[in-house]
């Protein structure tokens, strides 16, 4: 059986999150590395964790987290699919189960903005743990005077927190936000679509989403 503990201290693995992040801090992006897929891969496995999912559920979860960008070393433009690919012959030459392994490939495929679907509760866990990751260390530009919408609005996030009711009934995404460094209107601008997504994602685990900002129920 393949863990997480597997993955992460895998040195080709390890080699590829390196450099596909290599390439979008050259497309002037945000931090998509460790830091990124590590709480990309808690927050997924937190999600199935807290619904009742299995074990083993979350730690393919965790998985897909981890791996999830690997594509962007190939290029930004249908990361998602090419990342599945590369997942896939990762995964198969380090002897996974072959069912485990496809629904891994699956929620990678799935889980950017322009195609994705919460096809498997992975890769719903996936959309959620990936699009709720804004936050002020994802922005590399220390310039303040030339940030980009992207780096105003993950910079002016002071918190974010993920988190499922004792219901189990709806998820929130809570953030504080600096209002000195980028509006409410700001954050919608980019991410409204992954807002949208996140609430699809949400619903195919029986779960309502909300986004709080600043203690105001946006969504």
């Amino acid at each position: 059986m393949i863990t997480f503990e597997d993955i992460k201290n895998n040195e080709t693995i390890k080699t590829y999150i390196t450099k596909a992040d290599e390439s979008l801090i050259a497309l002037g992006y945000t931090e998509h590395s460790f830091a990124h897929v590590s709480r990309v891969a808690k927050t997924a496995s937190y999600i199935l964790e807290t619904m009742g999912y299995s074990k083993r559920d979350c730690e393919l979860a965790q998985i897909a987290g981890y791996l999830h960008d690997i594509g962007n070393i190939v290029n930004r433009t249908d990361h998602a699919q090419s990342g599945a690919i590369i997942a896939f012959r990762l995964l198969d030459h380090m002897g996974m189960d072959a069912a485990e392994a496809a629904t891994i490939v699956t929620a990678i495929g799935n889980h950017d903005e322009g195609t994705a679907e919460a096809v498997n509760p992975i890769a719903a866990a996936l959309i959620l743990g990936d699009k709720t990751d804004v936050r002020r260390s994802r922005v590399r530009n220390q310039d303040k005077t030339t940030f980009d919408i992207h780096d105003r609005v993950n910079y002016s996030v002071k918190k974010s927190e993920v988190k499922i009711n004792k219901e189990k009934s709806r998820i929130k995404l809570k953030l504080s936000i600096d209002t000195r460094y980028g509006s409410i209107m700001d954050y919608f601008e980019i991410f409204m679509d992954r807002m949208i997504l996140c609430r699809k994602a949400a619903a195919s685990l029986g779960l309502g989403f909300r986004l709080i900002i600043n203690e105001q129920q946006i969504l």
